[in-house]
């Protein structure tokens, strides 16, 4: 039987820094909006080329250092949509997570 991965995140302190700082940018530069359930966040940006390309990029280093989470884009002609969610006990996580996104502009 598989164990679950832990509800751990792999980034140092200064990489931490470093990573909300980017998520900081790309949600000022690009997000649209933010719904949240426990557990669960759905983040919409602008559809723009670049913004998704750069939301493709954070949801790969996202799964890399938050393996335990789990991280899918999707692209249409009106957004590009960030969906994370988490195992029980990582609820926390994915509200931190989305309000990097949303945090200060």
């Amino acid at each position: 039987m598989t164990q679950p991965l832990p509800i751990t995140c792999s980034l140092t302190g200064a990489d931490f820094v470093s990573r909300a700082a980017q998520l900081r940018t790309l949600g000022s530069e690009g997000l649209v909006s933010v719904s949240e359930a426990p557990g669960r966040a759905v983040l919409r940006f602008r559809p723009a080329t670049d913004i998704r390309e750069r939301v493709e990029v954070a949801a790969t280093a996202e799964s890399e250092c938050c393996a335990f989470l789990d991280i899918r884009v999707e692209h249409d002609a009106e957004a590009t949509t960030l969906t994370i969610t988490a195992p029980n006990g990582g609820a926390e996580v994915v509200g931190e997570l989305a309000a990097l996104f949303s945090g200060p502009r």
